[in-house]
């Protein structure tokens, strides 16, 4: 009997790691996540494709650029202010910033640097901008059952998907 090879409606389970341009890991999952090829989830830059028809004990290597994985840096969702005009609790670096525009969105931006009694935040994702290096290795694909849509659904598992 020949290994399940990924396809539509096949539950499938992977480990990945992803590194920015410089070989930085910038996100590691060494515990199994699991997805339904072809089903809602949306995974990054297209690894949907680039695992299509692999197997267990597979590996899969891809580079996806910015476009296809959280976008372009936008520097209009950048913000710097006097540190004077900015309250105590938010006057460090890596501080989480929530603002809302006059549409009563709300968004949340992160404080990116303080430099010369600046302050600033930005609301970009922190890996907009890059190109990202993702490894995939497959670590099980069999037909997916109605529990394993469930559990998909109400979000118990980890997956690496656009955010």
């Amino acid at each position: 009997m020949s290994a399940e090879k990924i396809a539509p409606g096949k539950f499938v389970t992977l480990t990945y790691s992803i590194t920015d341009g410089q070989g930085t890991v910038v996100e590691q999952n060494d515990l199994p996540v699991s997805y339904i090829h072809g089903g809602a989830t949306e995974l990054i830059g297209g690894m949907d494709k680039a695992v299509a028809g692999k197997a267990a004990g597979d590996k899969v290597k891809m580079t996806v650029g910015p476009e296809d994985a959280f976008g372009p840096h936008d520097p209009d969702l950048t913000f710097t202010d006097d540190i004077e005009n900015v309250p105590e609790p938010f006057r460090r670096v890596g501080a989480e910033v929530k603002m809302q525009n006059e549409a009563g969105d709300m968004k949340t931006f992160i404080v990116s640097r303080i430099e010369d009694r600046k302050l600033t935040v930005d609301g970009n994702h922190p890996l907009a901008g890059k190109t990202l290096n993702v490894t995939v290795q497959i670590k099980s694909v069999r037909d997916a059952t109605k529990e394993d849509a469930m559990q998909i659904a109400t979000g118990n598992q980890g997956s690496p998907t656009l955010n």
